[in-house]
């Protein structure tokens, strides 16, 4: 595997300063950032760490002397992000990973030179509050690396989102087309799910004539009808559900109106209103909360055996 040109170059004689905790006389390796911050880190760690420099070792390197100054490998990483990218791999203490600017770039870094360590670390911390706290963007990156367990949580945790606000647009756009796709399904389907489910008994049905169950006498439930599309606008928006019920079914106008809603002929209350919040309820916490399983990105590669093999 050979170094892109765009990202990186080799110039002989160093530029810049070095950074204070990558200046060991005893490496000889200099990392040299965009923005002119050298590294010097030992070759050994490189390889046993990066597929990408274990690969580039591996390619015949030309002849030097100890008295030669080391050329500096360029590459197209700021300081910023080599430096935590470098504290990982050569076991120093870790920035603090709590900003997706701050972990893209690592991760970006670690993907194309082939380090699984930095990865993995900042894979295990994708669960801790300051990286929820955006839950489209963590979907983002755990369906861009392939983490489906973190993405089935990012995908619940978007559920509190109204995807069609125009400021989730940039990050929708780097989705790719199964897991976005994948996304909307599940927020179209806990809607639709509860829509239909709200036409199913014990709910009342509004679709015709129907009569009161006391008196028998003919009932119009169209405050009935106009509560569900509260609910399902309400689900559209924040397909968690969690407002629906409260403060929704408690002080919606349309509630309000439905609650006190009673029958012209008998005087009786058309709804039960504890029963109807209740079962409510019982129906958004049946609706899925996550994406379903993906499939792995690539197909596993099948290695034909060889006649002699057994």
């Amino acid at each position: 595997m050979q170094a892109d040109q765009s990202d990186s170059s080799i110039i002989a004689q160093p530029r810049g300063e070095y950074h204070t905790l990558f200046s060991s006389s005893d490496g000889d390796v200099v990392l040299g950032s965009k923005d002119g911050v050298l590294f010097r880190v030992h070759s050994h760690t490189l390889k046993t760490t990066s597929g990408w420099f274990r690969s580039m070792y591996s390619l015949p390197q030309r002849s030097s002397s100890p008295d030669q100054p080391l050329e500096t490998l360029f590459v197209d990483e700021d300081s910023t992000s080599l430096e935590g990218l470098l504290k990982i791999v050569c076991g120093l203490v870790i920035p603090r990973l709590d900003s997706y600017d701050v972990i893209e770039p690592i991760l970006h870094a670690a993907e194309k030179y082939d380090m699984p360590g930095p990865m993995s670390v900042v894979r295990a911390l994708l669960a801790t509050p300051p990286l929820l706290s955006d839950p489209l963007r963590l979907y983002a990156i755990t369906c861009r690396y392939g983490w489906y367990e973190e993405a089935m949580m990012a995908s619940r945790e978007t559920l509190t989102l109204n995807l069609h606000s125009p400021e989730h647009r940039p990050t929708l756009q780097k989705l790719g087309t199964d897991a976005l796709l994948n996304l909307f399904a599940l927020h179209r389907t806990r809607r639709e799910g509860l829509r239909h489910r709200l036409d199913d008994p014990p709910f009342v049905n509004d679709s015709g004539d129907t009569s009161c169950s006391n008196c028998r006498s003919i009932v119009d439930y169209h405050t009935w009808r106009e509560l569900k599309y509260a609910i399902v606008m309400e689900m559209d928006g924040r397909p968690l559900g969690d407002t629906v019920c409260n403060p929704g079914l408690l002080e919606w106008p349309a509630a309000l109106a439905c609650w006190s809603a009673k029958c012209l002929n008998c005087d009786r209350a058309l709804y039960d209103k504890t029963l109807t919040m209740r079962v409510i309820h019982e129906c958004i916490d049946q609706l899925p909360t996550t994406i379903e399983p993906l499939p792995p990105p690539y197909p596993v590669p099948i290695i034909a055996r060889s006649a002699t093999e057994p």
